[in-house]
């Protein structure tokens, strides 16, 4: 028998741990923004569990998943409460929502396009703040 916490036993895969960081990326996000309220979080784990099976089909894409994850809780967002999550760099105009870059690859930001800018790292929105590059 085991010794109790030898971490041979019931061992976290790959996969389920880079599931599990993108929700942490992303629901840091959420409560950055202080949007995180229950429905919300279920819309993560909503997320979270459908890029389960798709990280199953395609185990390189591990470390595509904290882009995918946020792209999917925004356009989750977007059809039910609308934009998020809002851009903090630019002081004027209408409101709009920050865009996952790349859209698919490894190292995903919140970019401003209509600034032209990286706001912030997926998981950093925290430290991104307002009127940076208005113009």
């Amino acid at each position: 028998m085991a010794p109790h916490g030898d971490p041979q036993v019931n061992p976290v895969s790959p996969l389920e741990q880079a599931l599990h960081a993108a929700r942490a990326l992303v629901l840091a996000d959420l409560v950055a923004r202080e949007v995180a309220e229950a429905d919300v979080v279920s819309l993560v784990e909503e997320a979270v569990t459908q890029r389960r099976w798709w990280v199953q089909q395609w185990p390189d894409g591990a470390g595509f998943l904290a882009g995918l994850v946020a792209q999917d809780v925004q356009d989750a967002l977007l059809d039910r409460y609308g934009r998020w999550p809002l851009c903090p760099v630019c002081g004027s105009g209408d409101p709009h929502a920050l865009d996952v870059e790349p859209e698919l690859g490894p190292d995903p930001h919140w970019v401003c396009h209509k600034a032209g800018v990286k706001v912030a790292a997926v998981g950093a929105l925290g430290g991104a703040t307002g009127g940076a590059a208005s113009s």
